[in-house]
């Protein structure tokens, strides 16, 4: 499954709104995408809580995976961006 590594944009990490936002993403894109810290164990992308129990703060790296490249790119993108502005 091809993947991205990228820097999380949120001033609060991948938390509460962040994770929602993107959880709603992935599931309006009807595809698989995984989330997870290099070297653990991803989640599933759709789920807001196991989002948040990554424990990715503001400028953490995290794994973004999924063999539809334009949902990964979609995601990469709302990962990178301060989704609490």
């Amino acid at each position: 499954m091809p993947s991205k590594t990228v820097t999380v944009g949120s001033s609060v990490g991948l938390h509460a709104r962040p994770a929602q936002i993107i959880s709603e993403a992935v599931e309006e894109l009807d595809v698989e995408v995984l989330i997870g810290i290099p070297g653990d164990e991803p989640v599933d992308a759709s789920s807001s809580l196991l989002i948040m129990t990554l424990g990715a703060g503001p400028g953490d790296q995290v794994e973004v995976s999924s063999d539809d490249q334009a949902a990964l790119d979609a995601i990469v993108a709302l990962v990178e961006k301060d989704l609490d502005a």
